[in-house]
């Protein structure tokens, strides 16, 4: 029997249906996607099911996608989540504010397939590699913790407790 492969998560975050669905289309056989058209929702069910990466239109109502980068952003859980923007605006200044914000990557209107697909694979690779280099960290900063513990029991029953002490 063939074990189903876990899809990374990808919140998805635009308030026209249109451009969902495209995204949808490029992204839905290798990813598990939730498209969310209102800011205030995606805030909300990120933080209650965070996602391994973020697609998110710049130019929306109620909260614009600037400041709800900032708002993910700002989410311990959430700070390391990467977030590509998808915009129509191409000027420097919004691409500054964009990564002054915490967004990793720019997708540009109209959306091109090929592109979306290899950006979304390159930070998805990413984020992959720097959560296993944090739980390799974790881990060898455990094993060396153990490791020292042992040692001053091992020294302490070699050499007495009052080993070290003048």
């Amino acid at each position: 029997m063939k074990k189903a492969a876990i899809l990374p998560k990808i919140l998805v975050v635009d308030d026209a249906q249109e451009n969902l669905m495209v995204i949808e289309s490029i992204l839905s056989k290798n990813y598990s996607l939730k498209l969310i058209s209102d800011s205030r929702k995606a805030l909300d069910y990120a933080i209650a099911n965070p996602p391994d990466l973020i697609l998110l239109d710049v130019m929306m109502p109620d909260i614009d996608g600037f400041e709800l980068c900032r708002q993910l952003k700002a989410v311990p859980k959430l700070a390391n989540v990467p977030v590509i923007f998808i915009t129509s605006q191409t000027d420097v200044e919004n691409e500054e504010l964009g990564f002054s914000v915490g967004a990793s990557d720019f997708i540009h209107k109209p959306i091109s397939a090929p592109i979306v697909a290899a950006r979304v694979k390159t930070h998805i690779k990413v984020k992959f590699m720097l959560d296993f280099l944090k739980f390799q960290n974790a881990h060898l900063q455990e094993n060396a913790a153990d490791s020292s513990s042992e040692l001053a029991t091992l020294k302490e029953f070699v050499w007495g407790s009052h080993f070290g002490k003048r």
